[in-house]
């Protein structure tokens, strides 16, 4: 912001107060407000303010400062969502402009400081009321939370439009394309979404609801779709063949997902007649089932750590098996603590057989409490039981214990991609990039987006919500892609990778990611933030809106100096402060 002197023919020159901002890449200036008529020493103690000068004397008293409100991450965020279209993109060609902004609002206020709708409502509603200066940039004026909800309904109405040019961006025939299944808990039992189903966070006793993200190769969302909560990861599948082929008019793409995803009858019935190449993983009991008839040889990893093999059983398909020494020592030790925590249960059990008073008599009453014990830590396949009416006996299957171990951290890797189209390593390369939506499903639902506690109702504003939250997502991951060198986040995926002599063994991080780590400053010496401390240091700068204590109608907004982790983190996201 600056004073600007502007001749005027033969009339007096017009004093202008400007600021200078960026729209499409490109620098422009608007006017703020004509102050030709003010006293010259009033036009220069502003002048002299704007410029972080040293005010003339007493002029220091000529300003007063009506509101200040949190800025520097909405201009990061805000900025950001406009740098990359994603305002354009949800707008649409011809839609409503206040429910468009208000929609960017919401995905928005989403990254910055996750919340209900209703404070949401909260933090956008008016110039005096606004807890920071996103509303008042987005011009919005008095929001209602009705119109936060008609927001959410437009939304929805829109996702397949907005899902369809995310694929145009960040898809294309011939990649691969990730996808995954998470669930999430429920709060209140009135939505038909909401089930009792396998809960992935360990809340069986609330209601689930699942749903399932579309991400492109290096974990950018595309798109996510909710179903019931006692869907199986099986049955999600039909849904997204449908959407890439239909919707996203792609014809050929390599489908990843896991093996609990895509299993043989689903490649049958979906994958395969949709003409889909795709990329999954065996399970346990098929991975012995290959030892038992010697189509896997243990041999085979006595010097490396990855063959291809193959079996009648998986004719015209490629089978990649790995073997992570890590993984097998992390099994082993996982197995060994579930079988002593167990036998210590059961020893417990033992106790009340034997006590003196009330005793636990009866063999399905016994059986019934050792069942609850076992199935507490699914180890009952490695115990032998034998139950009396007045006690049980209980030994360690020690030769299937053995025969598990021999396969542990081993995993094999199963394709109809040829070995031109890509190799083995880099098939299970592929394989391990599902990684990348794991880290979405982290993000949406904890630390960053945080997708729960869900209070909606109604399956559609269920739905709204959980895109709201892949939206805020999306906007996420290219700020973190941008803001990398200050994070925490590995910002060097080529040193990360040449620490790595296999794709079999455990990912490393990159040395300049391991010096951020130890001694929690950059490369350049500033401070490293996670994503949150990141944003909550960028809210200290502030949006001021100052007057004149002698012309309270003639109003103007005044920005701080950033500090240099703030203008480190605005360089790197190439957006302006002043929006």
């Amino acid at each position: 912001m600056y004073v600007a002197t502007v001749p005027n023919r033969n009339s007096p020159p017009a004093i202008l107060l400007r600021e200078g901002y960026r729209e499409d890449g490109k620098v422009k200036t608007r006017t703020l407000a004509n102050i030709s008529h003010w006293p010259a020493a009033k036009i220069e103690a502003l002048r002299r303010l704007l410029r972080d000068e040293t005010p003339l004397a007493g002029g220091a008293d000529k300003f007063k400062l009506l509101r200040s409100l949190p800025h520097g991450h909405v201009a990061a965020v805000l900025g950001t969502a406009r740098r990359i279209g994603l305002d354009r993109l949800i707008a649409g060609s011809r839609g409503p402009a206040r429910r468009a902004a208000l929609a960017l609002a919401l995905v928005v206020g989403r990254v910055i400081e996750p919340g209900s709708k209703l404070a949401a409502v909260r933090r956008l509603n008016g110039a005096d009321t606004a807890s920071t200066s996103l509303g008042p940039l987005l011009g919005l004026g008095t929001v209602d939370e009705h119109e936060i909800y008609d927001v959410l309904d437009w939304l929805l109405a829109n996702q397949g439009r907005i899902e369809k040019a995310l694929a145009k961006r960040h898809l294309r025939n011939g990649m691969l394309v990730l996808y995954d299944l998470t669930s999430t808990w429920f709060e209140g039992r009135c939505c038909p979404l909401a089930h009792f189903g396998h809960s992935r966070d360990d809340k069986k006793a609330n209601l689930q609801i699942v749903f399932g993200l579309l991400c492109s190769p290096d974990g950018c969302p595309v798109a996510v779709e909710v179903f019931e909560g006692n869907t199986a990861d099986p049955k999600t599948l039909k849904a997204q063949i449908d959407k890439i082929k239909h919707k996203f008019g792609l014809n050929r793409v390599v489908l990843v997902g896991d093996r609990g995803m895509i299993t043989s009858a689903r490649l049958d019935r979906d994958v395969t007649p949709a003409g889909l190449d795709w990329i999954t993983a065996l399970r346990g009991p098929t991975i012995k089932a290959l030892a038992n008839q010697g189509s896997l040889q243990l041999s085979l990893f006595d010097e490396r750590d990855l063959a291809e093999i193959s079996s009648p059983d998986f004719p015209g398909e490629r089978l990649i098996a790995c073997r992570n020494p890590f993984l097998a020592e992390e099994r082993a030790r996982k197995r060994e603590e579930l079988l002593l925590a167990t036998e210590k249960a059961l020893a417990r059990v033992a106790a009340a057989t034997r006590r003196k008073r009330k005793p636990l008599r009866g063999k399905e009453t016994i059986g019934l409490k050792l069942g609850e014990v076992l199935n507490r830590k699914k180890m009952a396949k490695h115990f032998d039981l034998t139950i009396t009416d007045d006690g049980f006996t209980a030994t360690r299957k020690t030769a299937q214990i053995t025969e598990e171990a021999r396969l542990d951290g081993i995993y094999v890797i199963r394709t109809n991609l040829s070995t031109e189209a890509l190799n083995g390593s880099d098939t299970v390369g592929a394989y391990k990039q599902l990684a990348q939506v794991e880290r979405a499903f982290r993000s949406m639902k904890t630390v960053d987006i945080e997708v729960r506690p869900i209070h909606h109702r109604l399956a559609d504003r269920v739905r709204a919500h959980v895109f709201l939250c892949m939206l805020a997502y999306y906007l996420e991951w290219h700020m973190r892609k941008a803001l990398a060198p200050i994070l925490f986040d590995d910002h060097d995926p080529a040193g990360a990778r040449a620490q790595r002599n296999s794709i079999v063994a455990p990912a490393k991080r990159s040395p300049a990611a391991l010096r951020k780590a130890a001694t929690k400053k950059t490369a350049d010496g500033l401070p490293v933030h996670s994503f949150r401390t990141l944003l909550a240091d960028l809210g200290t700068y502030t949006r001021n809106v100052m007057v004149m204590a002698d012309s309270p109608e003639a109003s103007f907004i005044l920005y701080p100096q950033a500090t240099p982790v703030q203008a480190r983190a605005f360089e790197l996201l190439d957006v302006p402060t002043k929006l």
